[in-house]
């Protein structure tokens, strides 16, 4: 009795004992972290080389062409900057206001002084400086002959302009033979002249060695040199230039036409305030001065217009690369798609498999950007190097252009990854390879 009292007093002490939290079912934590999502796209991309290479060509083509045009453009822009600025950003011209009267005709309201070109050089920012006039010669012949043959058919004559003696060196001009004239010839009025290679050509005069001269109006000028380039006023290489002094004399020119200078480039704001004051300090206003900005204005237009055309067609390469990553992303859900279902059956989530191959697209793309933003930033040193310019590229630009191609990735992964997460495990088992 005992012991059934022990055993039941044991029952007893058993229920009366404290009572026992009821288990629960706890659903196991998520043990997928990102690091393993990344093991698992970066496991499966090394895993097929031939189908990682041919997948980012596309993107590398494309990085390669954004980064390598965008460069092109700079450095082509900057070359052409640089041209421009070269003439039109360092040249100055004053000319003498006109005012319309009341026949209807236009009349100059101002006149240059003599002595422009030595007061436009007293200016921060001349370099040098020169007179130049066209002189008005309607009737009068221009002839390398003393005597004119009535047989032969009549030449029109070229232009006549009387220039200062530094003109050669304010509009950037190269004598091709022989000399130009100097100040001693202006300040005498000696019978000289230079001739532009056309003038020359239709003349016919080839060589100065044997002191030939032009005959304006049947007297005869020697002519010192031939100029065969200016790199301003190039309308000069069909004229006769003679020495202002010389065309005061004997073709009575009264004022100057304009005066030019070339000047340094940014100077020209500067110097478009101050020239009116130092060639017409009583009346400034009776000058017109043209001068360029900082910059060339053309030559930032074309900047401007040869950028925009390489970045379009590099958005359109990009695009194409783009493409590329979707289909063969697309192509690899297809292929993949028993993986993706014995995946979902031992327990991934559809989250996870849409992660995973959004995280291989994004990887791809970023290694087609990387590899695409070194090619570019390559192609634009060696042909810049190649043609002896000075490669220009913004670093951010080879940044933002590997991270673009992680964009990119992630922008083309979107539509598959969502396909391959909407796959149920059973259909993927059944069907799947």
């Amino acid at each position: 009795m005992r012991g059934l009292r022990g055993r039941r007093g044991g029952r007893r002490g058993d229920a009366a004992g404290p009572a026992t939290t009821p288990l629960r079912a706890v659903a196991p934590a998520d043990r997928f972290r990102f690091s393993d999502l990344l093991g698992e796209a970066t496991a499966d991309i090394g895993s097929r080389p031939g189908r990682l290479v041919t997948t980012i060509i596309g993107t590398v083509l494309g990085i390669a062409a954004l980064i390598a045009t965008i460069g092109f453009a700079q450095t082509a822009a900057g070359q052409i900057a640089q041209q421009f600025d070269a003439t039109a950003a360092t040249q100055l011209s004053v000319t003498p206001a006109t005012a319309d009267t009341t026949g209807g005709t236009t009349v100059a309201a101002g006149v240059l002084p003599w002595d422009a070109p030595a007061r436009l050089e007293r200016l921060a920012g001349v370099e040098s400086a020169a007179l130049l006039a066209e002189v008005s010669l309607p009737e009068v012949t221009i002839t390398a002959v003393p005597v004119n043959d009535p047989s032969q058919a009549p030449v029109a004559a070229p232009p006549v302009y009387a220039a200062s003696e530094e003109l050669l060196d304010t509009l950037g001009g190269h004598v091709a033979t022989g000399r130009f004239f100097d100040r001693g010839h202006d300040a005498r009025g000696d019978r000289v002249a230079v001739l532009g290679s056309r003038a020359a050509e239709r003349l016919g005069v080839q060589r100065v060695d044997t002191q030939p001269s032009v005959f304006i109006d049947g007297i005869p000028y020697t002519v010192l040199g031939v100029v065969d380039s200016y790199a301003a006023r190039a309308e000069l290489l069909n004229a006769v230039v003679l020495p202002t002094g010389t065309a005061r004399a004997d073709l009575g020119l009264t004022t100057p036409g304009d005066a030019q200078a070339r000047i340094a480039i940014g100077a020209g704001p500067q110097l478009s305030e101050q020239a009116p004051l130092a060639l017409a300090p009583d009346d400034p206003e009776s000058l017109e001065v043209s001068a360029p900005r900082g910059r060339s204005d053309l030559g930032e237009d074309v900047q401007a217009d040869v950028n925009g055309v390489f970045v379009i067609l590099s958005l359109v390469v990009l695009l194409a690369g783009g493409v590329g990553i979707a289909n063969v992303t697309m192509l690899s859900v297809v292929e993949r798609t028993g993986e993706i279902g014995l995946r979902r059956a031992v327990g991934a989530t559809s989250r996870q498999i849409a992660g995973q191959f959004m995280a291989e697209s994004v990887v791809v793309g970023l290694l087609g950007g990387l590899i695409g933003a070194s090619l570019g930033v390559f192609s634009v040193v060696g042909l810049s190097l190649a043609r002896g310019w000075t490669p220009v590229l913004d670093p951010w630009v080879a940044v933002g252009g590997a991270l673009l191609g992680a964009v990119l990735g992630l922008v083309a992964g979107g539509l598959p990854a969502r396909r391959a997460a909407r796959i149920e495990p059973v259909d993927a088992l059944r069907g799947g390879t």
